[in-house]
């Protein structure tokens, strides 16, 4: 018993005594009073081995949160570092831009190459908060998932530093008809089951459930042998591992890949990702980028021409023509089979991402019959009122600030 716990139970046991010999002496008319002061002693124990254990507990607390402060630090690069490793942010080095800011090659001292995300200067994030969201997303471990290094704060200078990945974006490749082409069926099907068990992981593996909130072609990355990797986390929304939906004011995204139900009303769940997972697999299939086209209905243009094939039976119609020499086909149309349930107008409809990706991996999964894909277009959608968007519309993009990381 250690020290607390004895001398705890040593003033119960004290007190006691005194009580009952003085109990004696007067004739036995203090028998309430005796009973009242022990039950007293012992609640004063009790707090005490309460105490005793707080404080245990709290010390076991404050060691967690040293470890996460240290954890941040051992994150933190140096700027000096990061501004030498991309040669002080020359446009030699730019690999990409968006709302978000701008992406710089680099390569560290010791070799490393390293990709350099420079933060848009208005995000109005503190230094706290966005520390707290770079520790959660560093432990994201995944194959399918790019990794974040670290990240640098120098005044209003932000700077995410992820894992160089070589073969850039999906979208380069995907929709480029001259590399388009090394892109066979067994590369595509790859790509498509790794995105499966990237969103899966966010979904429901890992420590918080991840919405993504902007999962589109651009937004996977190729590694060297082809692998794809889920990147850019700056929209995403955590939930505890109970919660399955939610709510906002601060639409963000890219038009054409947005669920119905999240782009004119702010509410998103898991099943909107599944809703852009979808129109990904569409777009691999076919070769088309979902907002190539320049009428504002583009999302409802590819979609209604999948699900027309699709009724009258000449699903091919859709398949990039690159793809027809192999003998893949019906694999290929399990795939649109699959991607069409993802894009359903009922939310509920729309498979989670475990069944998605038993689907793709077992040909004796039996698939449901999808019904017509959404689309905000319609008259039921049209008469609602929609939230107001606090958003910046450029191209085919809403753009906003660098994160929504905030538990809910």
């Amino acid at each position: 018993m250690t020290l607390a716990k004895r001398g705890a139970y040593g003033f119960v046991f004290k007190l006691t005594v005194e009580l009952y010999d003085e109990t004696v002496k007067g004739g036995g008319k203090n028998t309430t009073k005796i009973v009242i002061i022990t039950v007293s002693s012992t609640a004063v124990a009790a707090a005490l081995l309460g105490f005793w254990y707080y404080s245990s507990f709290g010390r076991r607390k404050i060691k967690e949160a040293v470890d996460e402060i240290t954890s941040v630090e051992s994150l933190q690069f140096n700027f000096g570092t990061i501004r030498a490793a991309t040669n002080n942010f020359s446009d030699a080095n730019k690999i990409g831009k968006g709302g978000f800011g701008v992406v710089y090659r680099g390569r560290l001292s010791n070799g490393q190459e390293i990709a350099v995300k420079r933060l848009s200067k208005n995000s109005g994030q503190g230094d706290l908060e966005f520390k707290n969201e770079v520790l959660l997303v560093a432990k994201l471990q995944h194959r399918n998932l790019v990794k974040l290094l670290g990240f640098c704060l120098e005044g209003n200078e932000r700077l995410l530093i992820y894992e160089f990945v070589p073969n850039t974006s999906l979208d380069h490749y995907i929709f480029d008809p001259m590399k388009r082409a090394d892109l066979d069926w067994g590369r595509r099907y790859k790509i498509i089951g790794g995105i499966a068990r990237g969103l899966l992981y966010l979904h429901e593996d890992s420590r918080l459930r991840i919405i993504h909130r902007d999962l589109k072609t651009g937004n996977i990355l190729l590694d060297a042998k082809m692998n794809p990797k889920i990147s850019d986390f700056g929209m995403a929304r955590l939930f505890v591992l109970d919660q399955t939906e939610g709510s906002t004011n601060r639409i963000v995204g890219t038009y054409g890949y947005m669920a119905p139900e999240y782009a004119m009303f702010g509410q998103f769940s898991i099943k909107s990702d599944v809703f852009s997972f979808g129109i990904i697999i569409l777009e691999i299939v076919s070769g088309q980028k979902i907002t190539s086209f320049r009428n504002t209905q583009n999302m409802e243009y590819l979609l209604s021409y999948a699900w027309r094939n699709w009724r009258e039976g000449t699903a091919s119609n859709l398949i990039d023509p690159i793809l027809m020499k192999g003998g893949s086909k019906p694999e290929i149309m399990r795939c649109i089979h699959i991607g069409l349930l993802c894009v359903q107008q009922n939310v509920d409809d729309r498979p989670d991402m475990a069944s998605a990706v038993l689907m793709l991996n077992s040909d004796s999964v039996a698939l449901r019959l999808p019904t017509e894909p959404a689309s905000f277009m319609q008259s039921n959608v049209q008469s609602a009122t929609p939230l107001q968007q606090d958003v910046n519309f450029t191209g085919t993009s809403y753009e906003a600030s660098i994160t929504e990381l905030s538990p809910r």
